[in-house]
């Protein structure tokens, strides 16, 4: 049993792509699923799905990872784990930090949800600073 969903969440995502897979199944849960969107809604991914009907108790999170056409090089950089269970990193909404100078994303759990640094600046919130995305 893993203590960090969201570190394997990342981890898996990083071997398929480095693996050179085109979908990862990862187990469902709320919070996966909204990283997941934010990763479709900013382009870094190219569908996914709910599957419900798996085997185990709250389904499982089909993603279709994206990739360059050219270069066949995976759309994602780079997937950084922030906070962890045994050290949570928090900032304020001043003290977001920028991933690539505001190129790459960087996901925080919030009062207002799961948003983006960019969300979060603009509804003057902070939280804790999950993982950061380039």
């Amino acid at each position: 049993m893993f203590t960090d969903p969201i570190s394997d969440y990342l981890t898996r995502i990083r071997n398929a792509q480095s693996a050179g897979h085109r979908i990862v199944e990862v187990p469902a849960s709320n919070l996966k699923f909204k990283i997941t969107e934010i990763l479709y809604d900013f382009g870094y991914i190219s569908k996914y799905m709910l599957d419900k009907e798996a085997l185990s108790g709250q389904g499982v999170i089909k993603i279709a990872l994206k990739y360059d056409p050219l270069t066949k090089q995976p759309m994602i950089k780079q997937l950084k784990r922030l906070s962890s269970p045994g050290l949570r990193k928090y900032a304020s909404s001043v003290n977001i930090p920028r991933t690539m100078s505001g190129l790459g994303i960087t996901i925080l759990s919030t009062p207002k949800g799961i948003i983006t640094d960019k969300q979060a600046r603009q509804l003057n919130v902070g939280g804790e600073l999950l993982c950061s995305i380039s």
